[in-house]
């Protein structure tokens, strides 16, 4: 079970002196991803290497706890005890974490397929809404309009109202 941020604190407190309160605001920072994905996957965020030397920039390399005498802690230590105790023991990578995200069908992959597409074709393929993909005014053309998705309507509703006129 994932410990909340006061258990680490509580956890800081024990092994470096002080109370939860000095350690608080790095274990909340640790674990602020839970607001918005509270499942264990919240944690490829922070919990690894790169998100230990991101808190020290920043809280700074140390702390200096409330303790007798105010011991001051490197923040790399409170990181890596909070993450091996969220991560059973070990400190993963970024690339740890990065490595086993599996792409679903349609997503981008970087890799190219050797065809060129159309930006109309790649707007349907994306499934952009008809408004976003829709004619536009051509940067290259001031009077013109570029294909898109109404350019059939438009045209027809142009001359329609030509025919108008001119009867």
């Amino acid at each position: 079970m994932a410990h909340p941020p006061l258990h680490h604190a509580e956890s800081s407190a024990r092994k470096y002196g002080g109370t939860p309160s000095d350690y608080q605001a790095v274990h909340d920072w640790f674990d602020a991803s839970k607001e918005h994905l509270a499942i264990f996957t919240h944690r490829a965020l922070r919990h690894h290497t790169q998100g230990i030397f991101e808190a020290e920039r920043v809280f700074g390399l140390s702390l200096t706890n409330g303790g007798a005498g105010g011991r001051e802690i490197p923040i790399r230590w409170i990181g890596e005890q909070h993450v091996r105790e969220d991560c059973q023991g070990r400190i993963p990578s970024l690339a740890d974490w990065l490595g086993r995200i599996q792409p679903e069908p349609g997503w981008p992959t970087g890799r190219s397929t050797g065809k060129r597409m159309s930006p109309s074709a790649i707007r349907a393929r994306n499934g952009w809404p008809r408004w976003l993909g829709g004619a536009r005014r051509s940067s290259a053309s001031r009077t013109g309009w570029r294909r898109g998705g109404d350019h059939d309507a438009q045209r027809s509703q142009v001359l329609r109202l030509q025919h108008r006129t001119s009867a």
